[in-house]
Formats: structure tokens, sequence, C-alpha cells
């Protein structure tokens, strides 16, 4: 069985809470949840991505949300911890999900994520 993941493991901020529920609304009945995932590469050995999934595995997190799930396995997990995943619109039709304060980082580079402390607050629990 899937575990429940917390706000201290993984947060949504309320834009990205948005969008991922108007991008869930348009998918298939079959589709699960948006599964988070860690692929080597980025500046720092790292690149997370998202897609959606048909499937929640026994050892995947499952963050509740209203209309949607976000789903992370046990691996991707361990890099995710404390995370809070936005989504960002630069005015020029430039839209992007971004992950913030992403522990391992360090000093980061704006393709990975930032390094920002401040949390717009989510709607998933």
């Amino acid at each position: 069985m899937s575990a429940s993941l917390t706000n201290a493991e993984l947060t949504l901020t309320l834009p990205a809470t948005a969008k991922m529920g108007e991008l869930f609304s348009q998918v298939d009945d079959n589709i699960q949840g948006v599964r988070v995932f860690a692929t080597p590469g980025g500046c720092s050995g790292i690149s997370f991505g998202m897609t959606f999934t048909d499937e929640i595995n026994a050892d995947d997190g499952v963050l509740a949300c209203d209309g949607f799930k976000v789903v992370v396995d046990d691996g991707t997990l361990s890099y995710l911890r404390g995370v809070e995943i936005d989504f960002v619109e630069d005015g020029e039709g430039n839209a992007t999900f971004v992950f913030n304060n992403l522990p391992q980082m360090g000093g980061g580079c704006g393709s990975c994520g930032s390094s920002n402390s401040g949390s717009s607050g989510g709607g998933c629990s």
C-alpha cells in the first residue's frame, strides 16, 4: 500500500495546485496522478520532472490534492524531502513548474530550482 506524504515532505503552492488541477482535468480517466521523478543530469547531477501516471505502486508516496494526486517513488522522495513545487508565469507567455527549497542544491542554478525559503502555501494535505 502506498504511503501518504505530508507537507513536510512535499508541498505545492496555490498556483502549482491550480495548474496541476487544470491539467489533470484534461487527461483520460485512467490517469491516477502526476508522478514526480528524478533523473541523472542537470547542474547538480539530478534533474526533476513530472508526468501523468496510470499506476500507483506499493512503494510510492502520495500527496492527495484537490482533484488529483502527486505520486513520488521512494528513491525520488529522498531527493525531494522539503521541496515546494511552484508554477511560475513570466508574463511573456512562458510558464513552468519550479522546484524550490532544494536542500541538496547548495548555491543551485536557475535551471534546477532555487533556494528561496518563502512558501506561498499549498492546497494539498
